[in-house]
């Protein structure tokens, strides 16, 4: 089955670039393989139940080691 996770990380800074919490939460999922949409207000990733649900732990990990004090996510069917 395919799905769809959103996340953001905070704390949200709009000016500049992007905060290292995100970028390396990014870099987690770009590097499993899913399908990855960053935008300015959270990273949408679409893959098969069986990478993406595995690396959101590696998504996470990589958000909090980055300086994140709360990250916010959704998962649902893809479609």
């Amino acid at each position: 089955m395919r799905l769809v996770a959103e996340f953001t990380t905070e704390p949200f800074d709009v000016e500049g670039q992007p905060p290292a919490h995100a970028t390396e939460a990014l870099r987690v999922a770009e590097e499993a393989g899913l399908e990855c949409e960053f935008g300015p207000l959270g990273t949408l990733v679409r893959g098969e139940q069986e990478l993406l649900l595995p690396t959101l732990t590696g998504v996470l990990e990589a958000a909090f080691a980055s300086g994140a004090s709360q990250v916010t996510l959704q998962v649902r069917r893809d479609g």
